[in-house]
């Protein structure tokens, strides 16, 4: 028995390990091309629609392909479709990395966005089925931190590659990790499966065809005016296909999501703080980390430093957060977070001027990286454990679908109030700009607090649970306890 314990942490490492190295690639190449932009048109030449498009085609692809990606891992082996994944992604990055022209980098980032689809919702899938239930709090904090920071870090990340050595190496830093994880993963990793269900085909293209719309729509809105035909046309599209697919999921025998998890108020209120998260952070991060660089004249090396205090606290914060969520359950942990990012983002957006001492932003990014810390790893338990086992690889596709969706309204949204209010004439005008538009992201993330305090309180015995949650076998609201995981090897 103690052997066999040894060899069950041995391999719960080397799950942890693996799944947050390939979380870290797939979540830092959504903001990693922003600060290389200005070398790549450069190198590459292109308007101004051709780079939004290499950042936009990755967030398409990855967006409106996860549910579907979970769906392949569920069907065919989670492990097999994971190694498929990493694949694609690596040999994608390559092919960035050798782009001739800005044409086929976009479809580089496309494919890379596809690969990145099946291999991100099955991190959090093999990572449950490897780690014993009652090291879950903490297994999901490291896995956290390190997905957090690659999401903020992005663009202190493609700004020091493409200052020191080129932007190339952006992408070229997949390849290495990518060939690393291959033989791991083969190796390391159990194979498992879900339900066994044949495969959704019409849920699927309906579910994809509606959020391609509506992040196609959400991504031109700001180029294109959000009165343009194509923009309008592609979000009444996307709703009519969004609300023609949850019609359909309440009717089909096995729908790719099943419409009853969402009775849960645990499954329906982690999800609409996730999407509120991601819409008032990824925003932010997008307009501040132009603030620091074309107002206060930092490179784009300097800014990524100065906002370490923000990016860098998931690192030192999240094991914590999972280690205390599994002390007195997910819930408060992730409200607390939610209520310091949005405590943080408010108090960035009273002080910030065109000559801000780093000194008086310092305090507001050390709340929101300490609010962004607490809600990863706990927001994750809270996924995971509110749904069966079965159906742990729907819902991790279903809430990372809605977290890139939130990323894209974000952006989109933060961009059309700055434009709105302000613009690049001058540093006072972006100011004015910037300064409503994290005060609305501010608001967003603080109503995201609001729906996580929204999910039931867990127990287990009577006593108040430890975090990793329950899972819920029958449409209600009442927990019960989560059966532990064991992979089917094959």
């Amino acid at each position: 028995m103690p052997q066999q314990s040894s060899t069950r942490r041995g391999g719960a490492a080397w799950a942890l390990v693996i799944t947050s190295v390939a979380g870290f690639m797939a979540a830092l190449d959504n903001l990693v091309v922003t600060t290389a932009l200005p070398s790549i048109r450069e190198d590459l030449g292109g308007a101004l629609h051709d780079l939004e498009w290499t950042v936009s085609a990755y967030t398409l692809t990855f967006a409106v392909l996860l549910m579907f990606g979970a769906a392949l891992g569920d069907r065919f082996g989670r492990r097999r479709l994971f190694l498929a994944g990493i694949t694609v992604f690596t040999a994608a990055s390559a092919a960035a990395a050798m782009a001739p022209g800005i044409d086929s980098l976009i479809a580089a980032r496309a494919v890379q966005g596809v690969g990145a689809a099946v291999m991100m919702p099955l991190t959090l899938t093999l990572l449950t089925a490897a780690v014993p239930a009652e090291r879950r709090g903490m297994a999901y904090g490291i896995w956290g931190a390190v997905n957090g920071l690659a999401v903020a870090s992005g663009p202190l990340v493609g700004g020091s590659l493409t200052e020191h050595i080129s932007w190339q190496w952006i992408f070229w830093l997949n390849v290495p990790l990518g060939l690393a994880l291959l033989p791991l993963a083969r190796f390391r990793l159990a194979e498992s499966h879900g339900t066994g269900a044949p495969l959704d085909l019409p849920g699927t293209l309906l579910a994809s065809g509606g959020l391609f719309g509506i992040v196609y729509g959400l991504v031109r809105g700001p180029v294109d005016g959000w009165t343009g035909a194509v923009v309008l046309t592609a979000l009444f599209a996307g709703a009519a296909l969004l609300a023609g697919f949850v019609l359909y999921s309440t009717r089909a025998k096995n729908p790719m999501l099943p419409m009853r998890l969402f009775r849960s108020r645990a499954f329906s209120g982690i999800n609409a703080a996730s999407l509120l998260m991601f819409l008032g952070m990824f925003g932010s991060i997008f307009l501040l980390s132009q603030y620091m660089q074309g107002v206060l004249g930092y490179s784009p090396t300097e800014a990524g430093l100065r906002m370490l205090p923000w990016t860098g606290m998931p690192m030192l914060v999240a094991p914590i957060a999972g280690i205390l969520s599994d002390r007195i359950g997910g819930r408060p942990v992730v409200a607390a977070g939610l209520f310091l990012q949005a405590a943080g983002l408010g108090y960035l957006a009273s002080v910030i001027t065109a000559d801000a001492s780093y000194a008086v932003q310092l305090p507001g990014l050390v709340v929101s990286g300490i609010g962004m810390a607490l809600f990863f790893a706990p927001a994750s338990a809270l996924v995971m454990s509110s749904v069966a086992p079965k159906e742990q690889g729907i819902a991790s596709g279903a809430n990372n679908a809605l977290r890139e969706v939130g990323g894209a309204l974000g952006i989109a949204v933060m961009a059309s109030i700055f434009a709105a209010q302000g613009g690049y004439e001058s540093p006072q005008a972006f100011v004015d700009g910037l300064r409503p538009a994290v005060a609305v992201g501010a608001g967003l993330v603080a109503v995201a607090g609001i729906a996580a305090l929204l999910i039931p309180a867990t127990r287990r015995n009577g006593e108040a649970t430890r975090g990793t949650g329950t899972a819920p076998v029958a449409p209600t609201d009442e927990p019960v306890p989560a059966p532990a995981v064991e992979p089917a090897t094959r």
